[in-house]
């Protein structure tokens, strides 16, 4: 009985813990994760430091890329200068295009790629060239030949063609010999435009041509930079006279007689120097005039404006100074009357005679 009572007697009820009993403690992470966050954040900044550092080095090589093809058009565009000189056209058209293809604002290209197409059209004479299984050296021997002659001659233009002859039939005959007489004509042919002829471009253009095949010497450097300045300052002419003065008196200095076909480098000094003292007069800058209208004069007699604004200047930069005459009176002299002496009888003694 008691046995069936105890099975039928309820059941205990759960004891449910607290809610008001303390939190366990949450376990903290494992070390090997703040590593690998430590590990990956630094691959991280690796490979931003990476990136930033391949975007600087395109950015680098772009420019220098672009510095090596200014550089291949600017002298692509010399040589087809020199293909159109000596007549090659259909080569100064390839560089030309190439030289659009690349830059199409390119400064001179679009004109002188008309000015190909048209030559090109022209009919001259070409010869045919012989087929040879071997290199025919006496064509390029003989051009050779005529090159020193002409070079002996000082006919420059009619050298560098012939040294061009020897360069179409075979590239590598005497390729040191050829290039010094290359040299040697571009120097002499560019000294000569600018000196005999007033041609300061033309002259710039050899000087520059010759200085792909060796050093200019002091003579050369010296008088393309002169053109150089007789070009720019003569980009002022009657535009800005005291520039004209600046260019002319630095050309004047060293190439008196330079000159652009029209007038010498001495001459726009005489010139440029007048009218900027004109204009200095006007403003009443007297003093700096009177200086323009002395430096012209120090070349030829000033024309009849700036004489007549040189005599003013001088009156007011340099006024005269009264001059103060000291007139001096000299002491009176006392004289004293001449002393007269009365001439008195002088005796003379006789002997007396003794007994």
């Amino acid at each position: 009985m008691s046995e069936n009572t105890e099975h039928t007697q309820p059941n205990q009820p759960v004891i449910q813990e607290d809610d008001t009993q303390p939190i366990k403690p949450i376990k903290k992470a494992p070390r090997w994760r703040s590593i690998l966050i430590s590990i990956l954040g630094v691959i991280l900044l690796i490979a931003l430091g990476g990136f930033g550092g391949y975007s600087s080095g395109i950015g680098v090589r772009e420019n220098a890329e672009d510095t090596i093809i200014s550089k291949q058009l600017s002298e692509q565009y010399s040589f087809a200068l020199v293909d159109i000189e000596f007549g090659r056209y259909e080569t100064a058209r390839q560089r030309l295009e190439f030289i659009i293809a690349n830059d199409p604002g390119y400064p001179g290209a679009g004109q002188k790629l008309t000015e190909v197409l048209v030559l090109s059209v022209i009919p001259t004479p070409t010869p045919m060239p012989t087929v040879t299984s071997t290199p025919d050296f006496s064509g390029a021997e003989s051009a050779y030949q005529r090159a020193q002659q002409l070079i002996l001659a000082q006919d420059w233009p009619g050298a560098l063609s012939a040294l061009d002859t020897i360069r179409k039939l075979d590239p590598s005959y005497k390729t040191a010999q050829v290039d010094g007489m290359y040299y040697f004509s571009l120097r002499n042919y560019g000294h000569a435009l600018i000196t005999q002829q007033g041609n300061l471009e033309g002259g710039i253009y050899y000087l520059t041509l010759a200085e792909r095949f060796g050093p200019l010497d002091n003579t050369a450097v010296g008088l393309r930079e002169g053109a150089r300045m007789y070009i720019t300052g003569a980009s002022f002419w009657e535009l800005d006279w005291k520039q004209a003065v600046d260019y002319f008196s630095q050309v004047g200095a060293g190439w008196p007689s330079l000159w652009d076909g029209t007038l010498t480098a001495s001459q726009r000094l005489y010139t440029a120097s007048m009218r900027y003292g004109d204009e200095l007069f006007v403003r009443q800058e007297y003093c700096a005039a009177y200086e323009q209208y002395k430096i012209a004069s120090g070349i030829a007699n000033l024309d009849e404006a700036a004489a007549r604004n040189s005599n003013e200047a001088s009156l007011i930069c340099f006024p005269a100074t009264p001059t103060v005459i000291v007139v001096t009176t000299a002491p009176a002299v006392a004289t004293t009357p001449p002393v007269v002496v009365a001439d008195t009888p002088t005796e003379t003694p006789t002997e007396t005679p003794t007994p």
